[in-house]
Protein backbone atom coordinates (compact mmCIF):
# COMPACT_ATOMS: atom_id res chain seq x y z
CA UNK A 1 0.00 0.00 0.00
CA UNK A 2 2.69 2.21 0.82
CA UNK A 3 4.21 2.07 -2.87
CA UNK A 4 0.46 2.90 -3.93
CA UNK A 5 1.09 6.32 -1.64
CA UNK A 6 4.47 6.77 -3.19
CA UNK A 7 3.17 6.78 -6.99
CA UNK A 8 0.66 9.89 -6.20
CA UNK A 9 0.53 13.11 -7.78
CA UNK A 10 -1.66 15.41 -6.96
CA UNK A 11 -4.17 16.53 -10.09
CA UNK A 12 -3.35 20.52 -10.70
CA UNK A 13 -6.03 21.73 -12.70
CA UNK A 14 -9.11 24.57 -12.73
CA UNK A 15 -10.66 22.86 -10.10
CA UNK A 16 -7.89 22.76 -8.04
CA UNK A 17 -6.96 26.13 -8.42
CA UNK A 18 -10.88 27.03 -8.26
CA UNK A 19 -11.45 25.07 -4.75
CA UNK A 20 -7.60 25.44 -3.10
CA UNK A 21 -5.45 23.55 -1.46
CA UNK A 22 -6.01 19.75 -2.59
CA UNK A 23 -5.61 17.07 0.34
CA UNK A 24 -4.90 13.01 -0.12
CA UNK A 25 -7.98 11.32 1.62
CA UNK A 26 -7.90 7.68 2.74
CA UNK A 27 -11.65 6.23 2.86
CA UNK A 28 -12.62 3.47 4.64
CA UNK A 29 -15.52 1.44 5.28
CA UNK A 30 -17.40 2.54 8.32
CA UNK A 31 -18.59 -1.32 9.33
CA UNK A 32 -15.46 -3.50 8.39
CA UNK A 33 -12.62 -0.67 7.83
CA UNK A 34 -11.28 -2.36 4.62
CA UNK A 35 -9.43 0.61 2.66
CA UNK A 36 -12.01 1.70 -0.07
CA UNK A 37 -10.42 4.17 -1.93
CA UNK A 38 -7.00 6.98 -1.97
CA UNK A 39 -8.95 10.16 -3.33
CA UNK A 40 -7.95 14.05 -3.18
CA UNK A 41 -9.95 16.40 -2.01
CA UNK A 42 -9.61 20.18 -3.26
CA UNK A 43 -10.49 22.58 -0.90
CA UNK A 44 -12.84 22.74 2.24
CA UNK A 45 -16.09 21.43 3.23
CA UNK A 46 -17.25 17.82 4.02
CA UNK A 47 -17.24 15.42 0.70
CA UNK A 48 -20.24 14.63 -0.31
CA UNK A 49 -19.18 13.40 -3.64
CA UNK A 50 -15.91 11.78 -5.58
CA UNK A 51 -15.07 12.99 -8.63
CA UNK A 52 -14.08 10.16 -10.97
CA UNK A 53 -10.34 12.43 -11.95
CA UNK A 54 -9.61 12.38 -8.37
CA UNK A 55 -9.58 8.85 -7.77
CA UNK A 56 -6.00 7.25 -7.25
CA UNK A 57 -6.73 3.60 -6.00
CA UNK A 58 -7.95 0.47 -6.39
CA UNK A 59 -7.23 0.71 -10.18
CA UNK A 60 -10.52 -0.39 -11.24
CA UNK A 61 -11.97 2.92 -10.00
CA UNK A 62 -9.38 5.01 -11.02
CA UNK A 63 -9.17 3.37 -14.47
CA UNK A 64 -13.03 4.74 -14.79
CA UNK A 65 -12.06 8.27 -15.76
CA UNK A 66 -10.92 6.57 -18.98
CA UNK A 67 -13.66 5.91 -20.17
CA UNK A 68 -16.58 7.50 -21.98
CA UNK A 69 -18.94 7.93 -18.57
CA UNK A 70 -22.80 6.13 -18.58
CA UNK A 71 -24.00 6.35 -14.78
CA UNK A 72 -26.40 3.20 -16.00
CA UNK A 73 -23.65 1.06 -17.04
CA UNK A 74 -21.05 2.24 -14.22
CA UNK A 75 -20.71 0.11 -10.87
CA UNK A 76 -21.91 1.78 -7.94
CA UNK A 77 -18.79 2.16 -4.93
CA UNK A 78 -19.28 -0.60 -2.65
CA UNK A 79 -17.22 -2.23 0.41
CA UNK A 80 -15.27 -5.41 -1.27
CA UNK A 81 -15.61 -6.69 1.76
CA UNK A 82 -18.74 -6.63 3.54
CA UNK A 83 -20.68 -4.95 0.32
CA UNK A 84 -21.96 -2.01 1.71
CA UNK A 85 -23.13 0.73 -0.63
CA UNK A 86 -20.57 3.90 -0.54
CA UNK A 87 -21.60 5.52 -3.45
CA UNK A 88 -23.57 5.33 -6.45
CA UNK A 89 -22.52 7.05 -10.26
CA UNK A 90 -23.45 10.88 -11.08
CA UNK A 91 -23.22 13.35 -13.13
CA UNK A 92 -22.69 16.69 -11.22
CA UNK A 93 -24.69 18.84 -13.11
CA UNK A 94 -23.12 22.22 -12.13
CA UNK A 95 -19.77 21.24 -13.60
CA UNK A 96 -21.07 18.49 -15.95
CA UNK A 97 -17.95 15.86 -14.02
CA UNK A 98 -18.90 12.46 -13.18
CA UNK A 99 -19.00 11.51 -10.02
CA UNK A 100 -20.08 8.81 -7.47
CA UNK A 101 -22.58 10.74 -4.91
CA UNK A 102 -21.53 9.35 -1.41
CA UNK A 103 -23.86 7.61 1.23
CA UNK A 104 -23.19 9.78 4.41
CA UNK A 105 -22.46 7.29 7.33
CA UNK A 106 -21.20 4.86 5.41
CA UNK A 107 -17.36 5.46 5.10
CA UNK A 108 -14.72 6.84 7.48
CA UNK A 109 -11.71 9.17 6.28
CA UNK A 110 -8.16 9.90 7.12
CA UNK A 111 -6.08 12.55 5.68
CA UNK A 112 -3.00 11.45 4.82
CA UNK A 113 0.21 14.02 5.37
CA UNK A 114 1.24 15.72 2.66
CA UNK A 115 4.91 14.61 3.06
CA UNK A 116 3.56 11.39 1.64
CA UNK A 117 2.50 12.50 -1.73
CA UNK A 118 2.86 15.34 -3.85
Amino acid sequence: MEDVLTKIKFKNDTYTKKRGTPALLKMSCSICEHIIMYYQKDGPGPLKRCYLDRIFYPEDLAKLQNYSFDKKNCPSVKCPQCKQLIGFPIIYEKENRPAFKLVQGAFSLKKIPNKVCS
